[in-house]
């Protein structure tokens, strides 16, 4: 798996570490919450650079990283 790949399987598996700091008690639990989609974000940009700039596009990151991002803002906004 390339690291583009990776980073994008990465990203998804961070939805549920997000969904459970949301609902955490206090304020610590939202600010988690808020550094987990900020490393959502990161890795979107990551996985996509590197992938252009290593020539390691492939079908499956083509079709897995916007799936990825629909996932991840639908449940941020859910």
């Amino acid at each position: 798996m390339s690291i583009p790949n990776f980073l994008t399987v990465f990203r998804i598996g961070l939805i549920p570490a997000f969904v459970i700091c949301f609902y955490l008690p206090g304020k610590f639990g939202h600010i988690l919450a808020t550094l987990f989609f900020a490393l959502a974000a990161i890795t979107d940009w990551l996985d996509g650079y590197l992938a252009r700039n290593l020539n390691q596009t492939t079908k499956f990151g083509e079709f897995l990283d916007p799936v990825a991002d629909k996932l991840m803002i639908s449940t941020a906004l859910g």
